[in-house]
């Protein structure tokens, strides 16, 4: 959890500095401050409301609808508030800066973490995959295999039952000639 931004109070004055410099409303403000910590920090609205509801009470501030928006203001009870407190107000000053800076390492110690524990994750989802299309590819290679030694035993099945079908043809003059086919026995003149 981060530390608090703000000390005790100091969220309170810093309201009616902000507002000090222009009226504004609820959105704006909460974008101002986000603006003066270089988007470190991002007040809630159930921060500032309350903030400002306890400013209205004390008549430091004043809202007025504008529409749909109510637009808040600084009185001069607040200026006065503001004035009596100026040195106060320099320290939150030099505490944004302070502020600034330690969510900014924490923001980046936080992603320097989250990038090393996403580079490992890739890098074994990495060596997964490499490794399931190694096995993949000795899967396929033998498949193939198997297929074409399935092939070649067809072939020469085929080949073989053909030849036993249609034993080749003897030729008569062949068999003239050949000693194996004379007749046997007396000839005659």
């Amino acid at each position: 959890m981060s530390p608090a931004v703000f000390g005790h109070g100091h969220l309170r004055l810093y309201l009616l500095h902000v507002l000090a410099e222009r009226s504004m409303h609820g959105y704006e403000i909460i974008q101002a401050l986000s603006d003066r910590f270089g988007g470190t920090y991002t007040p809630s609205a159930g921060t500032i409301y309350p903030r400002l509801a306890k400013l209205e009470e004390e008549g430091l501030v004043t809202k007025q609808s504008d529409g749909r928006k109510t637009v808040y203001s600084i009185t001069d009870a607040g200026r006065q508030e503001l004035a009596d407190r100026q040195d106060e107000l320099e320290g939150i000053e030099d505490g944004i800066g302070d502020s600034v800076r330690r969510l900014a390492d924490e923001v980046r110690s936080s992603v320097g973490a989250a990038m090393k524990e996403l580079r490992a994750e890739l890098a074994a989802a990495a060596r997964e995959a490499r490794d399931e299309a190694r096995a993949s590819g000795r899967d396929a290679r033998d498949s193939a295999r198997s297929a074409a030694d399935a092939a070649r035993d067809a072939a020469r099945d085929a080949r073989d039952a053909a030849r036993a079908a249609h034993p080749p043809p003897v030729s008569r003059a062949s068999s003239a000639t050949s000693p194996a086919s004379a007749p046997s026995g007396p000839t005659r003149r």
